[in-house]
């Protein structure tokens, strides 16, 4: 019977993992800062990166479905043994490093800085940890895009998006990315390694934001106006704080394709995710 540590249990790629675990037959610890309801297969720690206790000596893998820099820290300076380590990051990495925007470049270099630390440490313990970088992700209700566009959406009987709105995009799903870190434990070729992790089609933000409104009952509209009322539009909701984290770069990358290569996780572990096909239940929180 084989053991993991996962951090992030609670959490929507964190609760995916922690399902296919038990369907393969491991015993998992999990960490979350409150309590949470039993669940078979898998005990819970109470506590955070900070502090945990009860925490096991040693571990068939570390699974870390939360942020890569804390965990990259907590790894660094703990001492449970294992000789796989699996983190999930973002894409981010790439996509933030050169924003306009000087709070998205920090984010870029705290991921950044966290895979450096955490294949140090991984070295030094001789270890093999791997990164998975996850594009846009969807399918539990609690990301911070689809799903709060469908929370709008609801809320205003419609969306607004600017016209032009085509940038491409790569949504993927929660249980896809548990999938890939269950296969990737298993695979040699990953140790040491990053992944991107886009989903399996490519499409443009216009067409990814009607598929979700398409999937809701009853579906609201989706409205297309001129930029400059669009950033207006925008300008208001912000002063009314009903649309904070929605920045000036964020609007830009609207227009931007956010493409990334799957070919070497293909190849490495068989990654195969699917295509994008929504349903309501996808963006209700469980």
């Amino acid at each position: 019977m084989r053991t993991a540590l996962v951090f992030g249990g609670s959490g929507q790629i964190g609760a995916a993992l922690l399902a296919r675990l038990a369907a393969h037959g491991w015993v998992a610890w999990a960490v979350s800062r409150q309590a949470q309801p039993p669940r078979a297969g898998v005990t819970w720690l109470r506590g955070d990166l900070e502090r945990t206790e009860g925490l096991p000596l040693h571990v068939d893998a570390i699974f870390s479905c939360g942020p890569l820099d804390h965990f990259a820290r907590w790894h660094a300076a703990h001492l449970v043994e294992s000789a796989r380590v699996v983190a999930f990051g973002s894409t981010s990495v790439a996509v933030k490093q050169d924003s306009a925007d000087a709070g998205e470049r920090d984010v870029a270099a705290r991921l950044h800085a966290g895979e450096a630390q955490l294949f140090a440490a991984a070295a030094a313990r001789g270890s093999a940890a791997t990164v998975l970088r996850p594009t846009l992700v969807y399918g539990a209700g609690r990301d911070a895009t689809l799903a709060r566009i469908v929370a709008l959406a609801r809320r205003w009987h419609g969306f607004v998006l600017p016209r032009g709105a085509c940038g491409l995009r790569q949504p993927v799903h929660v249980d896809d990315l548990a999938a890939a870190a269950l296969a990737a434990v298993d695979a040699p070729a990953t140790h040491g390694q990053a992944y991107a992790l886009p989903g399996g089609e490519t499409l443009p933000y216009r067409e990814m934001v009607a598929r979700v409104l398409a999937a809701l009952r009853p579906a609201p509209r989706l409205f297309e106006v001129p930029a400059p009322l669009f950033a207006a539009l925008l300008l208001a909701a912000r002063a009314s704080g009903r649309l904070g984290g929605f920045g000036d770069a964020a609007l830009a990358r609207l227009r931007a394709d956010l493409v990334f290569d799957d070919a070497p996780a293909r190849r490495d572990f068989g990654y195969a995710p699917r295509p994008f096909r929504p349903d309501a239940a996808m963006f209700s929180a469980s």
